[in-house]
């Protein structure tokens, strides 16, 4: 029996193996691979067309007790800085950016303890009603899994919840009306890295196990990556295995989004002081469009990467431009900020050759920018 060529199971549409992915990252030619990549992506999406979302990425807390070493953004209670959010503060923060134009927010923040899982419920409850403009698009992995704890140690008298398991948690966040989940909180899925970088966030396998909680529920989430500190391409391509065969269970992915660690204001910058390549990334991108081979979109991200490098993108495997943040602060913390608006991301797709289309959360679109002149 001829074997066929990791190039040629790719072009047939076959699954590649662990052992062919990391031969392609290692070893493949720059632009072959972004050729590979480009081509796998008009046969998922064959429009000459790039989605993007207008969205707000605000934070209610910043207080956290999982003292992330990559992360400039948490705070300890007490600290200069810190803070928390009332619910009427978030509303109110929404419809701000509901006046702007936002479709979605994308709301995380630290792990905080203080926090009742009362005010989670409140804030999507509300947020659904007083602001129905916009999606919630609410609460990372981690943020869900110390709501468990926080509800598990509940066990006053007259407490409303105690005892909540992740899928209780996630189910009581479904009745209220939550419906999508970001896929923050993975950083690399190898527990070797993760016990260097997040020691109390938590393995792999909490990571996994609320997304297919979510999933089994009927959630759609996202899959990230944050890459460029103490990984090796051999924890990259165990980071893309186990997602893809998550994904094989209940399709529940509707993109993947990698970006590069930025190490300003972190612990982790005295042994990481720079930033990944655009070379790096470019490579790491496409390749998740080629092992990924169950995902529908792949996200290019302007935001972490630069603009040039996003457009870039849209030539090695993504569809799909990300959001236009107009509200961000966790990079800021770190000092690195990219602002644009939906006008500069029309222009930008145009730019790269596309034809720009927002979308929503769920990738339904809202409008086509045909024939729009570009400034």
């Amino acid at each position: 029996m001829i074997q066929l060529s990791t190039y040629e199971k790719v072009k047939s549409g076959s699954r590649i193996t662990r052992e062919e992915g990391l031969d392609l990252l290692q070893n493949k030619e720059f632009l072959d691979l972004g050729e590979l990549a480009n081509e796998i992506r008009y046969k998922k999406n064959p429009k000459e067309q790039v989605t993007f979302v207008v969205d707000t990425n605000p934070n209610y807390t910043n207080i956290c007790n999982i003292d992330c070493i990559f992360c400039a953004f948490y705070h300890h209670p007490g600290e200069d800085g810190e803070y928390t959010y009332t619910v009427d503060q978030m509303i109110q923060n929404f419809r701000n950016a509901a006046a702007n134009g936002v479709t979605t927010v994308l709301l995380q923040g630290g792990v905080n303890p203080a926090i009742p899982f009362e005010y989670y419920l409140e804030l999507v409850k509300r947020t659904i009603e007083e602001v129905p403009q916009v999606h919630p698009h609410f609460f990372s992995t981690s943020e869900i899994i110390g709501m468990s704890q926080v509800a598990q140690s509940a066990m006053a008298p007259g407490a409303l919840i105690s005892g909540l398991t992740i899928q209780e948690v996630l189910q009581k966040l479904w009745d209220v009306g939550l419906r999508t989940i970001p896929g923050g909180g993975a950083e690399i899925l190898s527990d070797r890295v993760k016990k260097k970088i997040s020691h109390l966030k938590g393995t792999s396998a909490d990571w996994l196990n609320v997304m297919r909680e979510a999933h089994k529920i009927g959630y759609k989430t996202t899959a990230t990556m944050m890459y460029g500190h103490l990984e090796t391409d051999e924890d990259i391509i165990e980071h893309l295995e186990v997602i893809r065969q998550l994904q094989d269970e209940y399709h529940g992915f509707t993109a993947f989004i990698p970006w590069s660690f930025k190490p300003g204001n972190t612990p982790l910058h005295k042994i990481i002081p720079t930033y990944a390549s655009s070379t790096r990334y470019l490579q790491i991108l496409a390749l998740s469009r080629i092992y990924l081979d169950n995902f529908d979109h792949i996200q290019a991200s302007w935001f972490s990467e630069g603009k040039k490098i996003g457009q870039v993108a849209l030539h090695f495997g993504a569809d799909d431009f990300g959001g236009t943040l107009y509200e961000e602060n966790v990079h800021a913390s770190a000092n690195f900020v990219n602002k644009s608006n939906t006008d500069e991301v029309v222009q930008i797709i145009q730019c790269a050759g596309f034809t720009p289309a927002q979308r929503t959360t769920l990738y339904n679109i809202l409008k086509v920018y045909e024939g729009v002149e570009i400034a």
